[in-house]
C-alpha cells in the first residue's frame, strides 16, 4: 500500500519513521511518500497562500500549487484523495477498514485558515476530521489516518494483534496486566492467572462491556 501525504511542513513527519510504522516502511512492507507542496507552486518565492477574498483574519493555501502536487502524485487519479479538515466526517475504524482496501492514499493537510474550495472541488475525493475540535494544520490528522491504516496493511502487524482491541465488535478494549503479580497493593485479577481460558475469555468480555458502558455508551 502507498500513503502519499502532501504538506507544507514535511519536517513534522518525522515520527513516523520510528517505532511499529517505520520499521514496516524500511522494510518496504508500506510506501509512505511525503510531498512538499511548495515545489509545486508556479511563484518565483515558492508563495502557496494568499489572503482571503472578502476579508478576513488569516491566510488562505491557493488552487494552484495544491493542485498541481495532487496532480502530480496521482496522474491517473486512481489514488483516494482525502483532505484532511475539521469539517469532514468524523473518522471511525469502520472508515480504516475501507482506506486498507485502496492500493493508494493521498492524504492532504491544510494549513492555516484553510485551502482555496475549488482545489477541494477539484481534487478531493472525501474531507476526513479526527474530531470535533481545531488543529493548527492537518498534519497531526494525516499522522493519525496513516498510522491507524497503516496497521491493517498485510505485514506490518501480526494477525492476533488485530483480532482483540478496542473497537473490535463495537467495543472497548479490556484491561492489560503483566509482572509483577503486585504492584504498590494492586494485583492482577486471579483468573488471568488461573489458565483457565475459557474463564480468562469470559472475564475480558465482562470488563470490555464494563469499560465501554462507562466510557463509550453510544457504542452500545
Amino acid at each position: 500500500m502507498k500513503i502519499t501525504i502532501l504538506t507544507l511542513f514535511p519536517e513534522m513527519f518525522t515520527p513516523l519513521k520510528s517505532s511499529i510504522i517505520g520499521r514496516a516502511w524500511k522494510e518496504g512492507k508500506l510506501d509512505i511518500d511525503i510531498v512538499d507542496i511548495r515545489d509545486y507552486t508556479e511563484d518565483k518565492h515558492k508563495k502557496c497562500d494568499d489572503y482571503p477574498f472578502g476579508g478576513g483574519a488569516g491566510m488562505v493555501m491557493m488552487a494552484q500549487p495544491v493542485g498541481s502536487a495532487i496532480e502530480a502524485v496521482d496522474p491517473d487519479r486512481t489514488a483516494r484523495r482525502i483532505y484532511l479538515s475539521p469539517k469532514g466526517q468524523t473518522f471511525k475504524q469502520d472508515k480504516v477498514y475501507e482506506l486498507v482496501s485502496h492500493e493508494h492514499i493521498v492524504l492532504l493537510c491544510g494549513h492555516y485558515e484553510g485551502i482555496d474550495q475549488r482545489a477541494i472541488d477539484l481534487f478531493i475525493d472525501e474531507e476526513l476530521s479526527i474530531g470535533d475540535y481545531v488543529l493548527t494544520g492537518g498534519e497531526l490528522a494525516a499522522m493519525v489516518v496513516a498510522d491507524a491504516v497503516a496497521r491493517y496493511v498485510d505485514g506490518v502487524l501480526s494477525p492476533e494483534s488485530l483480532v482483540q482491541e478496542s473497537f473490535s465488535e463495537n467495543l472497548l478494549e479490556y484491561p492489560h496486566y503483566t509482572r509483577p503479580v503486585e504492584y504498590r497493593g494492586l494485583s492482577v485479577p486471579e483468573v488471568l492467572r488461573s489458565g483457565n481460558h475459557a474463564e480468562i475469555d469470559k472475564w475480558r468480555r465482562e470488563q470490555s462491556l464494563a469499560v465501554t458502558k462507562k466510557n463509550r455508551p453510544d457504542l452500545l
